[in-house]
């Protein structure tokens, strides 16, 4: 098999996981479309390194680049281009029944209706403080001013309401954890 076939086949075998991945956490099936798209870019301009690995490296390699693809993201809240335009690689604009499709296979509809329960059930303070620093992204100084409350209060509220959503979403992130071998092995030992 040729190294065309090989990186075909490889994207054919863990393209949808790694795209399930990153929609799961950016909650919007572009973006995860563009770093997908940068994920196998740095695959294919590493190749020569990934191509030797059995299918299990190579899926722990490419979730370990999605990650960091991701974490570059969030810190500079936009997608950058550089191993996609580098190759000459070309993302074709993407129609709104495909970004559905995404989302539906990532399971954000059942994720927001999730978010929303949980959201429900916090308490009215936890709420307010949780959409002032989530939402607004305001600083606990000013949540504090806003709510009347001390700044420990304010950071509080939101650690409490955000501790009691992320335990009742944990169900939704097993799915997730089955992505990467080395979670799966993780499981395993407990």
């Amino acid at each position: 098999m040729d190294d065309a076939e090989a990186f075909s086949q490889l994207y054919r075998r863990e393209g949808e996981s790694v795209l399930s991945f990153l929609t799961r956490r950016t909650w919007d099936g572009e973006t995860a479309l563009e770093l997908t798209a940068e994920t196998f870019a740095v695959a294919l301009s590493s190749w020569r390194k990934l191509r030797p690995l059995s299918p299990e490296q190579q899926r722990a390699w490419l979730f370990t680049v999605a990650r960091r693809q991701l974490s570059h993201y969030l810190r500079r809240a936009s997608v950058e281009r550089k191993a996609v335009q580098r190759l000459g690689m070309e993302i074709r604009p993407v129609d709104h029944d495909d970004l559905l499709l995404i989302e539906r296979r990532a399971g954000l509809p059942e994720l927001r209706r999730t978010v929303e329960l949980e959201l429900s059930r916090l308490s009215a303070s936890q709420r307010e403080a949780v959409r002032l620093r989530v939402v607004e992204e305001r600083s606990y100084a000013e949540i504090s001013v806003q709510l009347d409350i001390s700044e420990q209060t304010a950071r509080a509220r939101v650690s409490r309401g955000l501790r009691a959503m992320a335990r009742a979403l944990e169900p939704d992130h097993s799915r997730d954890r089955r992505l990467t071998d080395c979670d799966t092995a993780r499981e395993g030992a407990s």
